[in-house]
């Protein structure tokens, strides 16, 4: 049980949540936003005191049923309900160090996806693993030392030129986010690989717009469906984007495609002819 986290979490979801959201009336002038800590106590049906103390990482672990009353009674979404129960222990966690090396019939998918930039990422966003087009599109991963290719590294700490993004995606501040959220539930599973937290530490020190959205303590983030490259050999490559579970070692494989016969596909195509070196020799 994480006491810290878990009293930041509920006063995090309490403080965004209005009172007409619970079917609370707002009554006379509030000194504080969102919820007051008694108001939650009632609609989770415990007692006040006991709610505090949770806020205040002084409280027991809480069982099953209390989790589930407070989710209730913060309108908790089902990712955010997780993310409440890892942090209590009721939960179970995965092993203590997330997996790194990728299965090899992934490894074979990938060469396999000629007309689709493929990506494998670890739950930290390091790319484990790309094919050929995923270079030509991204960057020459090959190159980079192991540590050079985290995303989220690479996002919050660059290197990027000022006033441009990672890969030129076009919706940058959205990804950020996003990475935030995947780190935080990261987190939450491995609280003792120090390569996981490692990492949180690194970019909290070293961005201080990581470290702001940090503290917002979102956990569910929204599903990205398509995303938009702006590449110096081809302009931009608007892509579907799709981001498919590989459960048994907590990693994700990642899919560029494009419409056949679309402008972006014949992009993707262009980006394939040059090959690896042409394509990222104009970053």
């Amino acid at each position: 049980m994480d006491k810290q986290e878990l009293g930041a979490f509920l006063r995090s979801r309490r403080e965004r949540l209005r009172p007409v959201d619970a079917g609370l009336p707002s009554g006379p002038r509030r000194r504080t936003p969102g919820l007051r800590r008694e108001e939650v106590a009632v609609l989770a049906h415990i007692s006040t005191e006991y709610y505090v103390r949770l806020e205040q990482g002084r409280a027991p672990r809480p069982s099953g049923e209390v989790l589930a009353g407070i989710a209730a009674a913060l309108r908790l979404t089902d990712a955010e309900s997780t993310h409440l129960h890892l942090l209590a222990g009721t939960a179970p966690i995965r092993t203590r160090v997330h997996r790194r090396d990728v299965r090899p019939s992934i490894l074979a998918v990938l060469d396999r996806l000629p007309q689709t930039a493929a990506i494998v990422v670890s739950a930290t966003l390091e790319v484990l693993a790309w094919n050929d087009l995923a270079a030509a599109l991204m960057e020459d991963f090959a190159a980079l030392a192991p540590g050079e290719r985290n995303l989220a590294r690479r996002a919050f700490l660059g290197p990027v030129a000022p006033g441009s993004t990672l890969y030129g995606i076009s919706d940058g501040a959205a990804f950020r986010r996003n990475v935030v959220m995947d780190l935080r539930a990261a987190l939450a599973r491995y609280p003792s690989d120090p390569a996981v937290t490692g990492l949180v530490a690194e970019l909290r020190d070293g961005s201080a717009e990581f470290a702001e959205l940090w503290e917002r303590h979102d956990v569910q983030a929204a599903p990205m469906l398509t995303k938009t490259f702006r590449h110096p050999a081809v302009g931009e490559v608007t892509v579907d984007c799709d981001s498919l579970a590989l459960p048994d070692r907590d990693q994700h494989l990642v899919l560029y495609t494009a419409p056949p016969g679309s402008r972006d596909a014949e992009a993707l195509a262009l980006l394939g002819m040059l090959g690896v070196q042409s394509a990222t020799a104009s970053r």
